[in-house]
C-alpha cells in the first residue's frame, strides 16, 4: 500500500498504512516470523545448484517410487510382495552407505555424487523396457531396486556431507529447512503425479519422466566447484568406518537422534499397505485406486511440507531432544488413528498430521548433526545416519506387510502406531541427556 502524503509541517518520514493498522501489522509479522528463509539460495551458487538439480531429480524419484510399488501389486495383487521391495532394498543399502560414508571423508563429494547420479540414470530407464514388455517380470523390477539402493547408500552421504561446505554455519538452520522444502515438495507432488501419469500415460511414460529428471541433476551437478578432501583426510578402511561406528555410539545425544526415527519407522511405517487400501478400503472414494494410492503417499509429506513452509519457529526451540520425542508421539497418535479410518477424506489429514510430526523430528536431528559432528567425520556419519533412515522405513514397511498378512491392515497399523508410542516412552526415559539436549546455537 502506497504512503500517505507527506504534511510540509513535519519533517519526520510517515509510517505506511498498513502499519497503523495494528491487527494487519501483527499478522503480516507472524508471517514474516515464520515463513521459511530462502537466504542460502541467494547467497551460494553451489547450493542453488545443488538445490534445484535436487529439487527436480527427487520429484522423479517419487514419481517411480509410486509406479514400483503399483506394478508389483498389479503383477501380483499381494501387499507381502509390496513389503518384499523394501527387503531387496534394505542389504545393499546398509552396505554400501558405510562403504560411502568413508569415501566421502576420502574423495571428491561432488564428483561421487556425480557418478553415481548418473548410473542411477540407468535403474528408471530399464524399468521402462521391462514396463514394455507384453508380460512385465516381476524379479527384474527387485533386481533394479537393489541395484538403486546401493548406489544411493553409495552416493547419498557425500550429498548429505556437501551442505556444511556450501552455506555458513549460520545459514545451516536454513539451508536444512530448504532441503526440507524440496523433500516435501517432492514427495507431495511426485506420488501424485505418478498417480495419474499411471492413470493417463502408463507406467512406461511414468519411468521416461524420471529418466528425464535425473539428466537435470546430472548437468546441475556438473556445473558445481569440486569439494575436495583435506589434505590429511583418512584413507577409506575398515577402521576408518569403525571410527565412525565409535564416535557415534559415544555421544548419548547421536543415539536418541537415530533410535527415535528407528522406533517410528520400524513400528509406525505402513506404507507397503497403500495399494491394498487403494484397492479395497477406499474403492468408494470416487477415485480410480492409482490416483488414490499417489494421495495417500503425498498426504504424509502434505503435513511436513506445510510444516516446513512455517518452519521459521524452529529458530526459537532450544530444547531439541524434547521437541523430537513430542514430534515422534505425534506421529504414533496419527497412525494408530489411521488404522481405524475408513474414508479417505478422514485418512488423508490423520496422514497429513503424522507428516507434520516426521517434519519437526527431522528438522532437529538434521540440526543436531550438523551442529555436532567434526568435518572429519561428517561422511562416515552421513553413511551411519543413512542406515539408519532409510532402513527403518524398509524394515517398517517389511513388518507392516507382515502384520498385515497374518492379521489384516487395520491390526497391522493400529499396533504399529501404539508399539511407536510405547517405543517413545521407553527411549524418553532411558537416555536422560537426549531428553535434556538443549542447543546453543
Amino acid at each position: 500500500m502506497a504512503d500517505e502524503p507527506r504534511d510540509p509541517a513535519d519533517p519526520g518520514p510517515l509510517e505506511p498504512v498498513v502499519a497503523a493498522t495494528p491487527g494487519r501489522a501483527g499478522v503480516l509479522g507472524l508471517l514474516r516470523s515464520v515463513a521459511i528463509d530462502v537466504s542460502p539460495l541467494r547467497t551460494s551458487r553451489e547450493f542453488r545448484l545443488l538445490w534445484s538439480g535436487q529439487v527436480v531429480s527427487f520429484l522423479g524419484s517419487m514419481i517411480t517410487y509410486v509406479a514400483v510399488q503399483w506394478q508389483v501389486y498389479e503383477l501380483t495383487h499381494s501387499s507381502l510382495a509390496v513389503g518384499l521391495i523394501a527387503l531387496f532394498e534394505l542389504v545393499p543399502l546398509l552396505t554400501m552407505s558405510f562403504v560411502g560414508g568413508a569415501l566421502a571423508d576420502a574423495v571428491d563429494r561432488r564428483k561421487l555424487v556425480l557418478r553415481t547420479e548418473a548410473a542411477l540414470t540407468l535403474v528408471p530407464l530399464l524399468l521402462l523396457l521391462n514396463a514394455l514388455r507384453d508380460r512385465p517380470l516381476v524379479w527384474p523390477i527387485y533386481v533394479l531396486i537393489a541395484f538403486a539402493a546401493g548406489l544411493d547408500g553409495l552416493g547419498r552421504p557425500s550429498l548429505w556431507a556437501l551442505l556444511p561446505r556450501l552455506v555458513t554455519k549460520e545459514e545451516l538452520p536454513s539451508a536444512t529447512a530448504l532441503h526440507s522444502l524440496y523433500v516435501n515438495l517432492g514427495a507431495v507432488a511426485g506420488p501424485a503425479a505418478g498417480g495419474v501419469l499411471i492413470a493417463s500415460f502408463g507406467l512406461p511414460g511414468t519411468y521416461l519422466i524420471d529418466v528425464l529428471s535425473f539428466v537435470v541433476s546430472l548437468l546441475t551437478i556438473r556445473a558445481m566447484k569440486a569439494s575436495p578432501p583435506p589434505d590429511d583426510a583418512e584413507r577409506p578402511s575398515l577402521r576408518s568406518v569403525v571410527e565412525g561406528f565409535r564416535y557415534a555410539r559415544s555421544q548419548p545425544i547421536l543415539m536418541g537422534t537415530y533410535l527415535a526415527d528407528f522406533n517410528a519407522m520400524i513400528f509406525g511405517m505402513p506404507s507397503a499397505l497403500f495399494p491394498e487400501l487403494a484397492a479395497n478400503r477406499f474403492a468408494g472414494s470416487g477415485f480410480a485406486p492409482a490416483t488414490v494410492l499417489g494421495l495417500l503417499h503425498g498426504a504424509t509429506y502434505t503435513g511436513a511440507l506445510l510444516g516446513t513452509m512455517t518452519s521459521g519457529w524452529v529458530r526459537r526451540v532450544r530444547r531439541h531432544g524434547l521437541a523430537i520425542i513430542w514430534s515422534v508421539a505425534a506421529w504414533g497418535v496419527a497412525i494408530t488413528a489411521f488404522g481405524f479410518a475408513h474414508s479417505l477424506w478422514v485418512a488423508l489429514p490423520l496422514i497429513a498430521a503424522a507428516g507434520a510430526g516426521d517434519f519437526v523430528s527431522a528438522t532437529f536431528r538434521s540440526t543436531i548433526w550438523n551442529q555436532t559432528i567434526p568435518d572429519a567425520l561428517r561422511g562416515r556419519l552421513a553413511g551411519i545416519e543413512l542406515a539408519n533412515v532409510a532402513s527403518g522405513p524398509l524394515l517398517g514397511n517389511a513388518e507392516a506387510g507382515l502384520v498385515s498378512r497374518l492379521r489384516g491392515p487395520t491390526f497391522s497399523i493400529v499396533s504399529g502406531g501404539l508399539a511407536c508410542l510405547a517405543g517413545t516412552a521407553v527411549l524418553a526415559l532411558a537416555l536422560p541427556e537426549f531428553r535434556r539436549y538443549r542447543s546453543e546455537g
